[in-house]
């Protein structure tokens, strides 16, 4: 559409706008989703009563479920590297470098981290319930939620030189130190688990992920903070989504506003032409009335290049710019001024009327 155009930063908002609105809708489906899932998903208690209500189950299975039990390996737990007398079924550890970086932008140095080293350990484990019935949890991995718990957390400061100081700043990064986290699942601990419960051909109950991609959890909260946590979530994504959306609509009707004052613009000038034409005709006929009572003609101009547009220097002045009253150029040319102001005086133009010489 003519006039109807986008500039660059404005094409790249809107974009951008409009992915990131896709992008947090879908999210906040999800975060739905799980949260009905969640209302909807029975809580099954583990213990010598589980096996025979899967039996009787189609398929023998709960295809989402909501179990608690406390967590028991199923072989050697894993001993952790600081503290001797924890013993856990999963263990993260992390190796972070701190760094401070200059910014230009700020004029001041920024925090920085990035993971220099991670490592996971796991063995088989279970929940365990009542009449020692247990479940066994399978790919713990892939499940969302919180269920590790810090044990060690120490900061190593860097130590440098002076010579070597001086350098890192002149690079504009210096390091801070390193910083070595160990997170377990420790043994013992009461664990909610959200997801499949099968029972295998070999009699096992075993928790895993959904075969219907519906989210996976394991969490050390209860269930009800689990559920509100990640209502809270979807009503995040849900803020962020109409946050995208509506800056996606302030680019819009920013653009539609400037097209419709350009249209308006464009209205205004074809209006001032047709009165100028009506003008102008008017005077003409006017004018020739009068040279026929007369009786006489209208000569040639003698001096043509004084009455010539001061702008194309082609044209002949042929209207009066108003409140200045000066007549210095073409009507088509007074059309094509950037700014309506006189090309004489720089005063605002208020109105323009034709003008003839006779």
């Amino acid at each position: 559409m003519d006039g109807f155009s986008l500039t660059l930063p404005e094409a790249v908002c809107l974009g951008a706008s409009l992915g990131l609105s896709g992008i947090f809708y879908y999210l906040h489906k999800q975060s739905r989703k799980a949260v009905k899932k969640l209302d909807n998903a029975p809580h099954v208690s583990i213990d010598g009563k589980l096996k025979d209500l899967l039996k009787v189950t189609p398929g023998a299975r709960l295809q989402y479920a909501v179990v608690e039990g406390t967590v028991k390996p199923v072989d050697e737990p894993l001993t952790s590297q600081f503290h001797k007398d924890i013993s856990g079924v999963l263990q993260k550890f992390t190796i972070k470098e701190h760094r401070l970086v200059w910014s230009s932008i700020s004029r001041t140095w920024m925090d920085s981290e990035r993971i220099l080293h991670q490592r996971v350990n796991m063995v088989p484990f279970a929940l365990v319930g009542s009449d020692k019935a247990a479940v066994k949890v399978q790919s713990p991995l892939q499940a969302e939620g919180m269920y590790t718990e810090t044990t060690n957390e120490k900061f190593h400061p860097a130590s440098y030189g002076f010579g070597e100081l001086v350098g890192l700043y002149l690079s504009g990064e210096k390091s801070k130190g390193h910083l070595e986290i160990e997170e377990m699942l420790k043994v013992g601990t009461t664990l909610i688990g959200v997801g499949e419960l099968i029972l295998d051909t070999d009699g096992t109950l075993t928790l895993r992920p959904p075969s219907d991609n519906s989210q996976y959890f394991l969490s050390l909260k209860d269930f009800e903070t689990l559920r509100n946590e990640t209502d809270t979530m979807a009503v995040w994504w849900k803020a962020l989504t109409v946050v995208s959306a509506l800056a996606g609509t302030a680019v819009l009707l920013w653009v539609c506003l400037r097209f419709y004052r350009t249209v308006q613009v464009r209205w205004e000038q074809e209006q001032e032409r047709k009165e100028f034409a009506r003008l102008q005709a008017e005077a003409a006929r006017l004018r020739a009335n009068r040279a026929n009572a007369e009786g006489t003609q209208d000569g040639a101009n003698s001096n043509h290049m004084e009455s010539v547009c001061v702008i194309c220097l082609n044209e002949p002045r042929d209207c009066i710019l108003l409140d200045c009253a000066h007549v210095c150029c073409c009507y088509v040319c007074f059309q094509a001024l950037p700014q309506k102001t006189c090309p004489i005086c720089r005063q605002n133009i208020v109105r323009v009327l034709p003008f003839y010489q006779s």
